[in-house]
C-alpha cells in the first residue's frame, strides 16, 4: 500500500499556499480508512484525504484546467430534516476558474444503496439548492475511470512540481503552434529549451490528447482551441 502515499520533503509553490483549517478534525482515526496528505500543487500546501477514493479524486482535482484550487473538509453546514437541523462536514469545495464554487462528496457506490445515506444526501441537495449552491456526489464510477484515472496520473507526475505562469505557457504555445500536432516525445524536444515541458501545459489546459487509450510518449498532441479549453471534464454531467 506505500506506493499510493507521497513520502519526502514537501517543496511548494513560492509563495506559500493559503493557510486551511480543516472543520472536522479527526481526533481518533478508527476502522480501515487510510488516511494521509498530498503535497498539492494548486493549493500550496499539504492537503489532506480520507481514504484512497478521495486520494484519488484530488488526482483529477489536481489536473483539471477548470479548477483552480480546492479545499478539503472546508466548511460546517446545517441543514433541515424534517423538524430537525442536522450537521454536515463536506468532503472538498472545489473553486473553478470562473469563480464558482461547488461542495463535493466523495461516496463508495455501495453506500448510496443505504436509505439513510441517500435521504440525508438528498435534505443536502435540496438545502443547497435553495441557497443556489452546487452539490455533487462522486462515486469510484465517475473517479476511477479507466483508463482516464492512471492517465492523469502519468502525466502529473511527470510535470513539474512548481507549474510555470499562464503567459510563460502561452508564449511558448504560440511560439511552436506551427509544430502541432505531434507526440509528446517531440513536444518534449520542440520546447527543451524554453524549460517549460507538455505534461503541465496538459495540466494548464493549453495542450490536450486522448485519454481513452493508454498514453505514452507516443499520444498525439493537439494544441487546444479557446472554444475547448478544458481538455477533459470529470463527468460530462458536471460543470468541471
Amino acid at each position: 500500500m506505500s506506493q499510493h502515499f507521497w513520502r519526502g520533503r514537501w517543496c511548494g509553490s513560492s509563495p506559500d499556499g493559503e493557510h486551511h483549517q480543516r472543520a472536522r478534525e479527526i481526533l481518533r482515526p478508527s476502522g480501515g480508512i487510510m488516511r494521509g496528505k498530498f503535497p498539492s500543487r494548486k493549493n500550496g500546501r499539504m492537503v489532506h484525504h480520507e481514504g484512497l477514493l478521495e486520494l484519488d479524486a484530488i488526482y483529477l482535482f489536481e489536473a483539471s484546467p477548470l479548477i483552480s484550487k480546492y479545499r478539503e473538509q472546508p466548511r460546517l453546514i446545517q441543514f433541515p430534516d424534517g423538524e430537525r437541523l442536522r450537521r454536515y462536514t463536506p468532503d472538498f469545495e472545489l473553486e473553478l476558474r470562473s469563480g464558482e464554487l461547488i461542495t463535493v462528496e466523495i461516496k463508495p457506490s455501495r453506500s448510496l444503496g443505504n436509505e439513510d445515506v441517500r435521504h440525508k444526501l438528498n435534505c443536502i441537495h435540496e438545502h443547497m439548492q435553495r441557497n443556489s449552491s452546487q452539490f455533487e456526489v462522486l462515486t469510484e464510477v465517475t473517479i476511477r475511470l479507466a483508463p482516464r484515472l492512471a492517465n492523469l496520473r502519468w502525466i502529473y507526475h511527470r510535470a513539474a512540481r512548481t507549474p510555470p505562469t499562464p503567459a510563460s505557457i502561452e508564449r511558448v504555445v504560440d511560439r511552436h503552434r506551427a509544430g502541432f500536432p505531434l507526440a509528446i516525445q517531440a513536444a518534449i524536444n520542440l520546447t527543451q529549451d524554453t524549460g517549460i515541458e507538455p505534461f503541465s501545459m496538459l495540466l494548464a489546459g493549453a495542450l490536450q490528447c486522448s485519454l481513452d487509450g493508454q498514453i505514452s510518449y507516443d499520444t498525439q498532441l493537439n494544441i487546444a482551441t479557446e472554444a475547448n479549453h478544458e481538455w477533459f471534464r470529470i463527468s460530462e454531467k458536471y460543470s468541471f
